[in-house]
């Protein structure tokens, strides 16, 4: 293998040296967009793994399936409307990491006839080969061992100038996404679009692949689930750039459409920025240690702007960023200052006496919102329907990829908890929405793994 199909396989994969394991995580990836049987609009995963993409790709289709489509019944979808929102859900991925708007986008798909490692690179064929290329895939694909290096000499790169012809394309290749390697091939496709030095100048350690070679697990580089979510390959989940021992440290610079949380947070071992936790839409992916699953809700006003209490409570907590609930006195002039407070020497002394009586040098978070922000409401319902979705089959009861549903409770600081439970799911919530309480339709608590 030589040439671009040599530096995408390194991108992704990593440089081989065991080509039995490399086979082995392969396979995990070889997998196509198929739906469940008992959920229309649900994907399914066959192996850990893929989720770094089947996650991404679940909640653009739900996104699109909730709030671009007219159909009230979201959770019936004929054939016809699963195929016309997957591929349009593809095109829009495209679009995002499309690196400059003005630029072609690439498809990795199938290529005719090549069968041997003489021919592995990526060819070019022509725009306007647009057809049906599952009549085209060669006889190789017929074994029932498709590895590695016989994967990567039969693709080529077909490459689109509009997004009218990217969208026409896509559609004409429904079945080849559906097919064995379907999820593969798209994720090239990403990957060849945003352009592969793109991604090495975003990535922190470009010698770290996309996919872990040992486990092959998406999951592990944020740089892949980042790419899918934001357009932009970057390791971090903050707000903008950060610079440590003069390195520059990038993060995630615009308010994302899709949201993403994590276990991780409420674990303290990271904070995701406002940009990934207040999406554009209701719809989060939630990481676990070695998973990813998609949390979502149709109420739109979980994402309005920020109420000024809400605003507080975020500036406070970056005084804070050990999440103690609470600062020292001596920061409190910053926060009210930050908050466009009345913040004069006197004022700030007469706050921190009545904010700590007792003289802790702490001042708590519900007594300050309590204090300059008393009885604003968010906009939020008391109660409203929330559903969860995970892909792999074991994960799901009786084995049947659905969404699971369930109400959720977002409670002010002040109020009593319910204390419905203490699960991995809500403690990945929390970290949005601290006073969250979960009722599932279900006897068990969806699994995060």
């Amino acid at each position: 293998m030589s040439g671009p199909a040599k530096d995408l396989a390194e991108l992704v994969w990593g440089k081989r040296t065991d080509s039995s394991l490399t086979d082995t995580v392969f396979c995990r990836w070889t997998q196509g967009f198929v739906f469940s049987e008992s959920e229309p609009t649900a994907l399914e995963q066959f192996e850990g793994g893929p989720c770094a993409l089947i996650a991404p790709v679940q909640a653009f289709l739900l996104k699109n399936i909730l709030f671009n489509n007219e159909n009230s019944n979201w959770r019936e979808c004929s054939e016809e409307e699963r195929k016309a929102v997957l591929c349009y859900t593809l095109c829009e991925i495209m679009e995002t990491a499309c690196f400059n708007k003005s630029e072609s986008f690439c498809l990795v798909t199938w290529a005719k006839g090549k069968t041997s490692e003489d021919n592995a690179s990526i060819s070019e064929t022509p725009p306007e080969s647009s057809q049906r290329l599952e009549d085209e895939q060669p006889s190789a694909l017929a074994a029932e061992e498709f590895g590695f290096e016989q994967f990567h000499s039969n693709i080529q790169k077909q490459t689109v100038k509009t997004i009218g012809e990217l969208k026409k394309v896509v559609l004409d290749l429904y079945e080849t996404w559906r097919n064995k390697c379907g999820v593969l091939l798209f994720l090239y496709s990403v990957i060849l679009t945003k352009g592969i030095e793109n991604i090495k100048n975003e990535i922190e350690d470009s010698t770290e692949p996309l996919i872990d070679p040992v486990y092959g697990h998406g999951r592990q580089s944020q740089n892949l689930i980042n790419l899918l979510l934001t357009g932009h390959a970057v390791s971090n989940i903050w707000d903008g750039d950060r610079e440590c021992s003069g390195m520059k440290l990038r993060g995630i610079h615009n308010q994302a459409t899709m949201g993403f949380l994590t276990l991780m947070e409420s674990l303290r071992y990271c904070k995701v920025g406002s940009f990934l936790k207040s999406p554009k839409f209701p719809i989060w992916i939630l990481g676990s240690e070695t998973h990813l699953t998609v949390f979502f809700a149709k109420e739109m006003t979980l994402v309005a702007p920020e109420s000024p209490s809400e605003q507080a409570r975020r500036i406070f907590q970056t005084y804070d960023p050990e999440d103690n609930g609470f600062i020292p006195d001596t920061l409190l002039e910053d926060v009210m200052k930050a908050l466009d407070l009345v913040s004069e020497p006197e004022y700030v002394n007469l706050m921190k006496s009545k904010l700590d009586p007792e003289g802790l040098g702490i001042i708590l978070l519900g007594p300050f919102l309590q204090e300059f922000f008393p009885e604003q409401d968010s906009g939020i319902p008391d109660s409203f329907p929330v559903y969860h979705y995970n892909g792999l089959k074991q994960s799901n009861f009786n084995e049947k990829v659905m969404y699971v549903t369930g109400t959720c409770l977002v409670l002010g600081f002040e109020d009593p908890m319910v204390r419905t439970d203490d699960t991995p799911i809500k403690r990945c919530l929390q970290t949005k929405w601290p006073y969250i309480e979960l009722l599932w339709s279900t006897d068990r608590s969806p699994s995060l793994n």
